[in-house]
């Protein structure tokens, strides 16, 4: 794109200059300079399926009598080149600017109608023969159509990214559960020895923490299938026609296939963003379960001499520029990193969804940033933690046996057979003599070795 070179459009507030090859317009070049923020556009997903609401809207202006059938082929090509990624380098405006997302809404308003003149063989910025808010925009607002755009994107990376990746991590996380079924380890509560466990039910429970976040991505999806669109400025519906949103959403919805719906009170659908929030605490709780399997997967690696070591991570690269050969469980660190940003996120959309002041919540981009972030940045995580991680699990068996026979927590199933306070003192008497509950109990007499077989088999306490 020529930068050195410049055109000259006008707007209400007067003319401004736009570098001579940029599809954008005079609103949008005036949001480019006011919100030089944080050097990031407000995400292409979002743009697109702003684009795509114009061209379907087009159809429907063009079906009731409002829009030349000219005019709607040129909006409903340019309206799929921008869906479908090819006008990325035009949507410019940053994220940080205002509430309603009304400069990124002009800016796909005016990139879609100065391509359209393109294609027509008429020049940018003329407005001819489509106008960006007589035509592109005509019977919507930003206020309708930027929290539906920010609804359809959220939706379809749910649906498309992050079920997915936690159906296959679950699936991963299942198959080592059943692969170690026959590991009998330590438990532990509170970080010290407990009774035993087997390692395939820890991985179980695993699998069980991502198929219920499956459940609730499912759920956070559903919460943002109603679509404000049809509202236009405060929930009125000025100037739109009659089953104008019904019909748009219809086209969106057969597009994408996913069941949006027209919402059932344009007064809550833009005023506020329940919806996202909701969306959002869902997305912190998914990050919670990965962050503590993670975390897990760290300590039961740890080592590979000196802490637990009861499985084997895969090695995915050297873990230190001063430690030769050390490897670090670098995947799931990756993983914790990204669950604490969405932890962050969600909180940034909690404060954005507060403020829906009257008729209008003006903090939809910010709302729209983080939400889109923590779906993509979870489901391209666990991607990650699954090939690059959990699918090469191993278990060391005889690091599991050997920390096992030396629990003082075995004896806990001597307590029925002999009484708690007696099963407490042999405790303590094995860790001050450095011996095992076995060996103490065989010392003692306390039981034949017959039933110290039966009472302190792994098998039996699981």
């Amino acid at each position: 794109m020529e930068m050195s070179k410049t055109r000259k459009e006008r707007d209400s507030m007067g003319e401004i200059e736009i570098p001579v090859s940029a599809l954008w317009g005079a609103s949008t070049q005036r949001a480019v300079e006011n919100f030089q923020v944080s050097g990031r556009p407000v995400d292409f997903s979002i743009c697109r399926h702003l684009a795509l609401i114009k061209g379907c809207a087009a159809r429907v202006n063009a079906e009731v009598g409002d829009l030349s059938e000219e005019r709607r082929d040129l909006i409903v090509r340019a309206s799929e080149e921008a869906f479908e990624g090819e006008l990325d380098e035009h949507f410019v405006v940053d994220v940080f600017q205002t509430g309603s997302g009304t400069s990124t809404n002009m800016n796909v308003n005016e990139v879609i109608a100065n391509r359209c003149s393109q294609l027509a063989g008429e020049p940018l910025g003329s407005k001819e023969p489509v106008h960006p808010n007589d035509h592109v925009n005509q019977s919507q607002s930003s206020n309708d159509t930027f929290p539906s755009a920010v609804h359809l994107a959220v939706a379809v990376a749910f649906s498309d990214a992050l079920i997915p990746a936690l159906v296959n991590l679950g699936r991963a996380l299942n198959g080592k559960a059943k692969a170690f079924e026959s590991v009998f380890k330590i438990g532990r509560t509170h970080l010290m020895d407990a009774t035993p466990v087997r390692l395939g039910q820890e991985f179980a429970g695993y699998a069980r923490q991502i198929e219920l976040g499956v459940e609730r991505a499912f759920s956070a999806r559903k919460a943002i299938e109603e679509l404000p669109l049809g509202g236009t400025a405060v929930g009125t519906g000025l100037n739109c026609p009659p089953a104008f949103a019904e019909k748009v959403i219809s086209l969106l919805a057969g597009r994408i296939g996913i069941p949006f719906r027209e919402a059932s009170d344009h007064f809550e659908a833009q005023a506020a963003r329940d919806g996202l929030v909701e969306a959002s605490g869902q997305l912190k709780t998914i990050a919670t379960s990965l962050f503590k399997i993670s975390n897990d997967l760290r300590w039961l690696s740890s080592g590979p001499r000196c802490g637990f070591s009861e499985i084997r991570l895969p090695a995915t690269q050297p873990g230190s520029s001063i430690m030769p050969g050390k490897v670090n469980p670098v995947m799931a660190e990756s993983m914790m990193q990204v669950c604490a940003q969405v932890i962050g996120n969600d909180s940034a959309v909690t404060w954005g969804g507060a403020n829906g002041n009257f008729e209008l919540n003006t903090m939809m981009p910010l709302i729209g940033r983080n939400v889109m972030e923590s779906v993509q940045l979870l489901a391209r995580a666990s991607d990650g933690l699954r090939t690059k991680c959990v699918e090469g699990i191993e278990a060391d068996e005889e690091q599991c046996e050997a920390t096992l026979s030396k629990s003082l927590s075995l004896v806990t199933a001597l307590a029925p057979i002999v009484g708690y306070d007696t099963a407490s003192a042999l405790a303590k008497q094995a860790y001050a003599e450095g011996k095992t509950i076995r060996e103490v109990c065989s010392e003692k007499g306390v039981l034949s070795e017959e039933e110290l077989d039966r009472a302190l088999d792994p098998e039996s306490m699981t």
